[in-house]
């Protein structure tokens, strides 16, 4: 079974920046989409941003020109820099990944990491 482990998520003053890490581990045969989702209590989960692995990318217009997603395909490994973070930005981030094992497809999701944006 595949798992997602996410780091890199902690307290930060608005404006800040921090950079989140999710590698996957397991018998993985490839990796297609990764992305990164966040939640607050009482809100769905939202898609923050994704990436292929051929490099192709979305992002959620809430954080266009401040956050980038970039991937490692042979650490398997998906990382989120997030700068000139605002407190709305405060939320669990979530690594999700579409995988393909020698077991069949798998869609794991991470434990989650906290991000506190606040003075």
């Amino acid at each position: 079974q595949v798992q997602l482990v996410e780091s890199g998520g902690g307290l930060v003053q608005p404006g800040g920046s921090l950079r989140l890490s999710c590698a996957a581990s397991g018998r993985i045969f490839s990796i297609n989409v990764m992305a990164w989702y966040r939640q607050v209590p009482g809100k769905e989960r939202e898609m923050v941003a994704t990436i292929t692995s051929g490099g192709s990318t979305t992002l959620a217009d809430s954080v266009k020109g401040r956050f980038t997603i970039s991937r490692d395909n042979a650490k398997n490994t998906v990382y989120l820099q997030m700068n000139s973070l605002k407190p709305e930005d405060t939320a669990v981030y979530y690594c999700n990944a579409d995988v393909f094992t020698f077991r069949g497809p798998e869609n794991p999701w991470g434990q989650g990491t906290q991000v506190t944006v606040s003075s």
